[in-house]
Formats: C-alpha cells, sequence, structure tokens
C-alpha cells in the first residue's frame, strides 16, 4: 500500500499514556509531508522530461531512419549517375573510333587518288619523253641528211 501526504495528514493515533510529545509528532509529520510533496512533484516533473525526451528520442529515431532512407537514396543516385556516366563515356569512345575509321578511310582513299593521279602523270611523262625523242631523231634524221623514213627504222632507234 502506498502512502501519500494526505494519508499522513489525516492519520490518527491512539493515545497512550506515556506516548511521545503530539507536537513533535505533528511536526515531525509535517516535516514528512512536506518532503513527500517534493519528492511527489520532483517526480511529477522527472516523468513529464521523460515523457519529452522519449518523445524526442522517437522523433530523433525517424529523422534517422528518414536520413538512412535518404542517404540510401542518394547512394543509389549516385550508382546510376555513375552508371550513365561510364555508358556515356562508352558511347563517346565508340562514336570517336567510329570517327577516326571515317578519317581514316577518307585519307586513305585521298591517297589511292594521289597515287593513281601520280601514275597518270608518269604515264604522261612517259608519253612526252618518247614524243620527244621521236621529234628529236626525227630532227637529227634531218640534220644529218638521212630521210625520216629510214632513221625510225635505224639501229639508233633500238638503242635508245
Amino acid at each position: 500500500m502506498k502512502i501519500t501526504p494526505v494519508d499522513i495528514q489525516h492519520r490518527e493515533f491512539k493515545k497512550a499514556l506515556q506516548g511521545y510529545a503530539r507536537e513533535d509528532v505533528d511536526r515531525f509529520l509535517d516535516q514528512i509531508i512536506e518532503s513527500m510533496e517534493e519528492d511527489i512533484d520532483q517526480r511529477t516533473q522527472m516523468e513529464s522530461t521523460i515523457a519529452d525526451l522519449s518523445e524526442k528520442v522517437s522523433h530523433f529515431k525517424t529523422m534517422e531512419a528518414s536520413l538512412q532512407s535518404t542517404l540510401l537514396l542518394a547512394q543509389r543516385t549516385a550508382d546510376e549517375v555513375k552508371a550513365t556516366a561510364h555508358k556515356e563515356v562508352d558511347i563517346i569512345k565508340q562514336q570517336a573510333k567510329l570517327a577516326a575509321e571515317t578519317d581514316l578511310q577518307g585519307v586513305r582513299k585521298q591517297i589511292d587518288d594521289a597515287n593513281r593521279e601520280l601514275l597518270q602523270v608518269q604515264d604522261q611523262l612517259r608519253a612526252v619523253r618518247q614524243d620527244l625523242r621521236n621529234f628529236l631523231a626525227r630532227h637529227l634524221a634531218l640534220i644529218d641528211g638521212v630521210p625520216p623514213a629510214l632513221s625510225d627504222a635505224g639501229p639508233d632507234q633500238t638503242a635508245r
């Protein structure tokens, strides 16, 4: 059974001949009542503080859970961004490789065209040389007094 300050105030004791001084007992009981009331007030305040702190702890646990889920979401987002960046890098590399291959093919085509043109120029140069030799041979034959028809079939023509 729990004793309250009201129980102490209303408590009546039997009177005995050789009992304690009533005023001392009343004073002591008043001190006990005051002490109990202070203890009850402190307990009430502590219970209120505990309730407030429990509410705050609950709030912080909720915040912690929210922060953890936010952190996980941020981590997932960062991983996705990273993966996307890697994919984009791969695509850019592939595009650069294709562009380089296309450029290389273009350069090779230009080289082939230049080689064909060089061959044509060399053929033209041979033809011009041959024409010049024939021209000079005819003129030498004229200078030497040999008819041109004979000099074309002569031994000097085959030696050159």
